[in-house]
């Protein structure tokens, strides 16, 4: 996004990738789909600073993205949950338009070369030069496809600042053989509670042998993360049946018929067959009122004993990063070094899964690009515009 909004204004742009091909998140993003974007996007969707968040996404919102994509070719698709897609549900046709674009815009295009080193003046690996420089590097998350977090050091050594690095959007690992690993393949729709923040998310929770993920766990795991560092390891709990509480379950299962088994009732109320059974419990007309107390809260406030998250080479997103207030939200130009423009996965920004943190890139990225014309003020084509080793604006991940 960066490169062709620099070069449809009329720079000269040098466009470098580490990889040997450009686009490697793209291509996995969405199981392979690439959820490009969200039907409805607001700052609130984000973790960071929401107001500074806020004002770039104004600048390009979603139906100005979904023009955009269609303007190249790209139709887009609304699921149920939310969440746009091409309608061809092949990443590759997101990729293909987007390096198509670049390309008939005039945008060189250098893979394999890696950024090592950028000196002040915007002296790249001690042999180019630019007027100007787009930092386009993403974050660390899934470092094989070349995000291995390299950008923050070329930031820091322009000047810039980084706030402390996590993995967004991440399994989480429980305790080893708890009973629920036992039950890996099982999803269930469930509300998760974090105690001590009381944040909530609620949505599908998959379990796994070795542990949490699904859309509701990687919504949770960066604030069970930030939250790790504190005193006392973060409690989560988990509500199997969002829409019950304690006392509503403890009426239900007092008028239910005496002889019908706890799995069954649970089934019936919408748990997967094999974590009801995993539950346990015999008759209902059985139980003690301790057992049918024990049960309830195995239902709706059961304790998950997370150990740890399964780092950056299995998150989607990068939690922390270069400051928005380092940036001058208007162009996406640094605030600490005059030339310099930020976008996209290495600024302090990370967004719910499903999609914000594509529509993040794109929205950034452009910003950036349009350095302040708003694309209406053209160069005389020496203004060279170059990328670091990441997918200019694009290596966002999101499922």
């Amino acid at each position: 996004m960066a490169a062709l909004f620099a070069a449809r204004r009329g720079a000269r742009v040098l466009l470098l990738e580490g990889a040997k091909r450009i686009g490697a998140k793209i291509l996995i993003s969405g199981g392979g789909r690439c959820n490009v974007t969200h039907d409805a996007v607001h700052a609130r969707d984000y973790n960071g600073n929401r107001n500074a968040i806020a004002k770039v996404l104004r600048t390009f919102d979603v139906p100005a993205t979904i023009e955009f994509f269609r303007s190249l070719g790209v139709v887009l698709k609304r699921e149920e949950t939310g969440k746009l897609f091409p309608v061809t549900d092949r990443a590759s046709t997101v990729l293909d338009a987007l390096v198509g674009a670049v390309r008939d815009a005039g945008v060189e295009v250098r893979c394999g070369y890696r950024v090592e080193t950028i000196e002040r003046g915007f002296v790249i690996n001690g042999e180019l030069r630019a007027n100007r420089l787009i930092l386009a590097t993403g974050g660390r998350s899934v470092p094989k496809t070349g995000s291995d977090g390299h950008g923050y050091l070329l930031a820091r050594s322009l000047g810039h600042t980084t706030t402390p690095l996590f993995p967004a959007l991440v399994p989480l690992i429980l305790e080893r053989d708890h009973w629920l690993t036992a039950l890996s393949g099982t999803s269930v729709e469930a509300e998760l509670i974090l105690r001590g923040t009381n944040h909530r998310e609620r949505g599908s929770m998959l379990f796994t042998h070795f542990g949490l993920s699904g859309p509701v766990v990687l919504d949770m795991s960066r604030h069970w993360v930030a939250q790790r560092g504190q005193a006392g390891a973060p409690l989560l709990h988990a509500n199997l049946l969002p829409d019950e509480t304690f006392e509503s379950l403890e009426r239900e299962l007092l008028a239910a018929n005496a002889h019908m088994t706890v799995p069954n009732f649970l089934h019936r109320k919408g748990l997967p067959e094999r974590l009801a059974e995993a539950i346990g419990g015999g008759a209902i007309g059985k139980l003690t009122r301790e057992e049918r107390r024990r049960i309830i809260r195995s239902v709706v406030e059961l304790p998950l004993p997370v150990t740890g998250d399964r780092g950056f080479d299995y998150a989607e997103v990068t939690a922390g990063g270069v400051p928005l207030s380092e940036v001058n939200l208007a162009t996406m130009e640094s605030r600490v070094c005059a030339g310099l423009f930020l976008c996209g996965e290495i600024l302090d920004v990370d967004g719910k899964i499903g999609g914000y943190n594509f529509q993040w890139a794109w929205a950034s990225g452009r910003l950036a690009g349009l350095d302040g014309t708003n694309g209406t003020d053209g160069t005389d084509g020496t203004d060279g515009k170059n990328g670091t080793d990441g997918t200019d604006g694009t290596d966002r991940t999101d499922g």
